[in-house]
């Protein structure tokens, strides 16, 4: 099968997959119901998580705009 990109494209564009699973994941956590949980205002889960995602999603741009020279 003929794919319409390099080998090095699919392999950065499924590193960047993974590191934006990797940030949503660290969002998730416990919720907070009927009673108040602090952890919902972790560093974890409103900084680091959305900015791994950020990352993962920035990353795959540049994957699929890579270009071997």
């Amino acid at each position: 099968m003929r794919y319409n990109l390099p080998k090095i494209n699919l392999i950065l564009i499924a590193i960047s997959f993974l590191v934006i699973v990797i940030g949503f994941a660290l969002m998730v956590g416990e919720p907070s119901g009927a009673t108040y949980n602090p952890d919902i205002f972790s560093v974890r889960r409103i900084h680091v998580g959305p900015m791994m995602a950020l990352l993962g999603f920035v990353m795959m741009i540049g994957a699929i705009l890579f270009k071997k020279k």
